[in-house]
C-alpha cells in the first residue's frame, strides 16, 4: 500500500442544495443540508484512503469544536491525522456551499491567515515512508518544505495550484506535477486560451503542467504539444471537492507507479464519480466503483 502525504487546508463545510445560485440580494430556500469535512488537502487525502491508499494529512486546525470534528471525521476516513497542528488561540476554516440544480456551487470561506503563520513547520520525521506528496496553495510555506522534501527524495510532488496564488514560482520550483484549476492558470498566465496558458507556464517550470476544465475535461503537456483529454459523461449532482478528489486520485496513481497519462484517467474518473453524488466528502469514490466506472468504459 502506497502512501500520499496531503499537505494544506482542511475546512468545515455547510453544504446547501438550492434551486438556483443567487443572483443579488434576498433569501433562497435550501431543500438539502449537509455539514462535512472539507478542504483541498484534507478532501485529497481521504480521497487516498477511499481508494485503498495509506494518507497522512498534515495542516493547521484551530482549537476549537471544529478543529476537534476535522481531526475525527478524517481519522474516521482512515487518514492519519497524527501531525495535525492544534493552533491554540485560532479559528478552524468555514465554508457555506450552495449547490444549484446543475450541480454547480459557490462558496464562502472564512479562513484565519494566522492560522498558517502560527504552525509549526514541516519537518523530516512528518513525511517519512511517504510515496508521494500532494499540496495545495493554502500553507505556503508547509507546501513548499514538503515538495522539497519529495524532490530530494525522488518521489512525486504535487501542487494542486488553484485561485488565490498569482505567483506560482515558489510552488513551481520544487514541484514535479502540478495540476492547475482552469480559473488559476487564466489568472497566473493573463491567457485566457487555455491551450495557450499552460504552453507558456510549460516554459516556467520544469514540471509536467496539466489543467482541468469542469465538464471541458483537461489538458496536459505532452513534451511541447498540448493534449486534451474530454470529461466524462454524467448526470452532476454536485461538483463540491470534485477538483480535490482528482488530485488525491491522482497524487496516490503516481504513488503507485502509474504514467501521467494512466493517472490522469483515473482521477478524471474519480472526480466524474464524485460528481454523481450530493454532499461533497460525503461522495468518494471506491476503488471497487472506480474500477468498475473505467472498465465500462472502456
Amino acid at each position: 500500500m502506497k502512501t500520499v502525504a496531503c499537505v494544506g487546508l482542511a475546512a468545515r463545510d455547510i453544504i446547501f442544495s438550492i434551486d438556483r445560485l443567487p443572483a443579488g440580494p434576498g433569501k433562497s430556500h435550501a431543500t438539502e443540508r449537509t455539514e462535512v469535512g472539507g478542504g483541498p488537502a484534507a478532501n485529497a487525502a481521504a480521497t487516498v484512503a477511499s481508494l485503498g491508499g495509506s494518507a497522512r494529512f498534515i495542516g493547521p486546525v484551530g482549537d476549537d469544536l471544529i478543529g476537534r470534528q476535522l481531526i475525527q471525521e478524517l481519522a474516521s476516513c482512515e487518514v492519519d491525522v497524527t501531525r495535525v497542528r492544534r493552533v491554540p488561540g485560532r479559528r478552524s476554516p468555514l465554508s457555506a456551499v450552495m449547490v444549484d440544480a446543475s450541480g454547480e456551487r459557490a462558496i464562502v470561506n472564512h479562513t484565519d491567515d494566522s492560522l498558517f503563520e502560527q504552525a509549526d513547520p514541516i519537518e523530516a520525521g512528518d513525511l517519512e515512508a511517504v510515496d508521494a506528496v500532494l499540496a495545495d496553495v493554502r500553507w505556503l510555506d508547509g507546501a513548499v518544505a514538503a515538495l522539497q522534501w519529495a524532490r530530494s527524495h525522488q518521489i512525486p510532488g504535487v501542487v494542486d495550484l488553484d485561485v488565490g496564488f498569482r505567483s506560482p514560482e515558489v510552488l513551481l520550483e520544487p514541484a514535479s506535477h502540478v495540476v492547475f484549476s482552469a480559473t488559476a492558470l487564466r489568472s497566473v498566465a493573463e491567457e485566457d486560451k487555455l491551450e495557450t496558458a499552460l504552453s507558456s507556464m510549460s516554459k516556467r517550470t520544469d514540471a509536467w503542467l496539466a489543467v482541468t476544465d469542469g465538464a471541458n475535461g483537461a489538458y496536459w503537456m505532452e513534451g511541447e504539444a498540448v493534449s486534451h483529454t474530454p470529461a466524462h459523461r454524467i448526470e452532476v449532482v454536485d461538483t463540491t471537492g470534485a477538483g480535490d478528489v482528482f488530485h488525491g486520485a491522482f497524487a496516490l496513481a503516481l504513488a503507485e507507479g502509474s504514467a501521467e497519462t494512466a493517472a490522469l484517467e483515473i482521477a478524471s474518473a474519480a472526480a466524474a464519480i464524485s460528481c454523481t453524488r450530493f454532499g461533497g466528502r460525503t461522495g468518494l469514490p471506491r476503488r471497487d466503483e472506480l474500477e468498475t466506472f473505467l472498465e465500462e468504459r472502456r
